[in-house]
């Protein structure tokens, strides 16, 4: 599980345990890619990010919004 906070961060949640695993910088929406191992944000700069939920680094930003980004998702084969 991942949540989204208005402090800009992203926390990982272990459903097992129910401790936070991992706290990334980011904000909503959110979504998580199908291997589970990415999940991608939206911001209010316009932008979108893509991160490694084991390592907590960014490895895309993605603009071309002329606005804040209200909605993402993921395709099914990760696209």
């Amino acid at each position: 599980v991942v949540s989204a906070s208005s402090d800009k961060t992203l926390k990982v949640w272990d459903m097992a345990t129910g401790q936070c695993v991992a706290t990334l910088e980011g904000s909503s929406p959110v979504a998580v890619f199908p291997d589970g191992r990415r999940v991608v944000s939206g911001s209010g700069d316009n932008t979108l990010k893509v991160w490694d939920i084991a390592t907590g680094k960014c490895l895309a930003t993605l603009r071309g919004h002329s606005n804040y980004v209200k909605g993402v998702a993921v395709f099914p084969d990760g696209r």
